[in-house]
C-alpha cells in the first residue's frame, strides 16, 4: 500500500515561511493570518510529524536539524505541484525568457538554483542577460530583457508588472581581531569612524544603503571599493575596514573562521527584493516567481 503524506501543502508553506522570517509574528504578515495562528499552524505541523521543527528563544524561532531537511526538500516539492497543475490545465509550449538580476549577490546562486529548476519547470528556459545589470528597468521597458529580479525602483512603464518577492539581509562583516569585534551591535558613531569596504554600487543601491542604515542623518563616512569579493575579504580579515555584504556573499566566509557579522543596534537592514517582467510574459514570470520565492537561499548569520 502506497504511503500516504501527513502533511499538504499548506502544511509546508507555513514552514517555509517561518523557517524565512524568523517569527511568528513576521510569518503572520505574509501569510495574512494571525500570530495565534500560525503558531497553531506550527504545532499542528509538528504534531504531525511527531518532531519538533524549531526551537524557541527570545530572539525567535530556530530551525532543527529536521526542519532543514524538511525545508531543503519542500521547495522542489511545492514547485513541481504548480507547475503540474498549470500544465494539466493549461499545456504550453516552451518558453524562452532573458533574465536579468539588478544586484550582482543573487549571481552567487542563482545559476544553480536554475539548474535545479529544470526539471520542476519544464518547457521554461531562462537566459541570463548580465549586460543589462546596471539599467535593468530600463531594459524592461525597451524589451531588450523580460523578466528582472530587481533591489530598488518599482517600474512604472505600462509594459511592465512587478510583484515582492523575497528578501536578503546586508550585515557588516569584521575581523574577529578588529577593534569592534567584541560589540554585540553596531552604533551608526561605530561606522563613522572606519573603513567600510564594499563593492563599485549603483547610485540607487547606495541611497537605500544610506537611508536605511543612517535615516536622515548626515554622515561623513569613509569608502573603499573593489570589484572582487575576493578583495574585499581580504582586506576586511586584514583588519583594515567593516565589510559591506549581502548575507549569501558573506555566509561561506564566515564559515572558514577569522571573521564575524555584526549588526546595528538599530535591527537588521533587510534588502526587499522584487521581480518585474513584461506583461506578454506574465504566465513565465509566475512560474519563476512560484520557484524563486520557495527556493531563495536563507544563510539565517549568527551575529
Amino acid at each position: 500500500m502506497a504511503h500516504i503524506p501527513k502533511l499538504d501543502i499548506r502544511d509546508l508553506h507555513v514552514v517555509l515561511v517561518l523557517a524565512r522570517e524568523g517569527t511568528t509574528a513576521r510569518a503572520s504578515e505574509v501569510l495574512h493570518l494571525t500570530q495565534p495562528a500560525v503558531s497553531r499552524a506550527l504545532a499542528n505541523v509538528e504534531n504531525k510529524l511527531g518532531v519538533r521543527l524549531f526551537d524557541r528563544g527570545p530572539r525567535g524561532l530556530a530551525p532543527t536539524a529536521a526542519c532543514d531537511r524538511l525545508v531543503e526538500g519542500a521547495p522542489r516539492v511545492l514547485a513541481e505541484l504548480v507547475d503540474l497543475e498549470r500544465r494539466v490545465l493549461t499545456p504550453t509550449p516552451p518558453v524562452r525568457v532573458r533574465l536579468v538580476c539588478q544586484c550582482y549577490t543573487a549571481y552567487h546562486w542563482l545559476p544553480s538554483v536554475l539548474i535545479g529548476m529544470r526539471r520542476g519547470l519544464p518547457g521554461l528556459h531562462v537566459k541570463l542577460a548580465v549586460d543589462h545589470t546596471t539599467d535593468p528597468v530600463g531594459a524592461l521597458e525597451a524589451g531588450d530583457i523580460d523578466i528582472a529580479l530587481l533591489t530598488t525602483g518599482e517600474p512604472s512603464h505600462p509594459s511592465v508588472a512587478h510583484a515582492p518577492l523575497f528578501e536578503d539581509e546586508i550585515v557588516f562583516v569584521v575581523s574577529d581581531s578588529h577593534r569592534l569585534a567584541k560589540r554585540r551591535t553596531l552604533t551608526r558613531d561605530d561606522l563613522a569612524g572606519e573603513t567600510l569596504v564594499t563593492s563599485p554600487t549603483p547610485a540607487a543601491e547606495s541611497r537605500w544603503f544610506m537611508k536605511h542604515a543612517f535615516g536622515r542623518k548626515k554622515m561623513q563616512l569613509h569608502f573603499e571599493r573593489f570589484p572582487l569579493t575576493e578583495a574585499i575579504i581580504d582586506v576586511t580579515r586584514a583588519g583594515l575596514g567593516v565589510a559591506i555584504l549581502s548575507e549569501w556573499i558573506a555566509a561561506p566566509h564566515i564559515e572558514r573562521g577569522g571573521l564575524l557579522v555584526k549588526r546595528l543596534t538599530s535591527g537588521p537592514l533587510r534588502r526587499p527584493w522584487r521581480i518585474a517582467w513584461r506583461r506578454e510574459h506574465a504566465a513565465a514570470a509566475e512560474r519563476l516567481r512560484t520557484a524563486l520565492a520557495s527556493t531563495v537561499p536563507s544563510a539565517r548569520l549568527a551575529s
